[in-house]
């Protein structure tokens, strides 16, 4: 068995590097450390952590540090060969993956994306019905599309800047009800409208975010439904 610091300064001597060198090629990939922290290591008055250790194999080399460690490493068959056996294990191998017929397969990762509908409604001139229309366009979306969004609205007008400006897309979580404070989708009076709702004890109203528009109350007379929940 060898100490963690015999193992370090028999590979810095092997790659010909001083203790100030191997401390600089370590800073080099994120692991400050002085070359007197190295020449502690060597000397087994302290040992790096682990996170520093793997950075030390990396950069001196060390692929099998068990085996360095230990002296035979059962999981490696090459530490039963001498260097002639290794030398040849070793161009064998290479010739394997030369030939390309015993590469790793690789996973293939299929990019996740889904058709979602997407309705255009002018300010002030939507429909009540436009979830039951033909009017929408079907699109193709991925990741950035939020998973529990049933629609997407193209909105227009400046009434919910700055968060939602002219002509943006904003992604719809189908429901009924919503809670005070949050944005949605509603019909009123004939109207879709982007908006965020406020229910307390004044009243029901549609909040604009863009504070030149005043709220618009929602009262018995008026005929309201809540579309959905904007989630993004």
């Amino acid at each position: 068995m060898h100490s963690l610091g015999e193992i370090i300064a028999k590979y810095r001597k092997k790659n010909k590097l001083s203790q100030k060198e191997l401390s600089n090629m370590l800073g080099n990939i994120g692991h400050s450390i002085s070359n007197t922290s190295v020449s502690n290591w060597e000397k087994n008055f302290s040992e790096p952590t682990s996170s520093m250790l793997m950075a030390i194999c990396k950069v001196l080399g060390i692929t099998d540090l068990y085996g360095e460690y230990y002296g035979v490493n059962p999981d490696n068959p090459l530490s039963e060969l001498n260097e002639e056996g290794k030398e040849k294990a070793l161009e064998y191998i290479s010739l394997l993956v030369d030939s390309g017929k015993y590469a790793p397969e690789k996973a293939t990762i299929i990019p996740f994306t889904r058709v979602i509908k997407l309705f255009d409604i002018p300010a002030s001139a939507g429909t009540g019905s436009f979830l039951d229309s033909d009017d929408f366009t079907e699109i193709e979306v991925g990741e950035e599309v939020p998973t529990d969004a049933d629609f997407g609205i193209r909105i227009s007008g400046d009434s919910m800047e700055p968060r939602f400006i002219n002509g943006q897309i904003v992604w719809v979580k189908q429901q009924e009800t919503l809670l005070n404070g949050e944005i949605g989708i509603f019909y009123l009076d004939g109207n879709a409208y982007c908006k965020k709702i406020k229910d307390d004890k004044e009243g029901l109203f549609l909040i604009s975010l863009n504070s030149k528009y005043n709220p618009i109350p929602v009262t018995d007379n008026n005929s309201f439904k809540v579309f959905g929940k904007v989630v993004g």
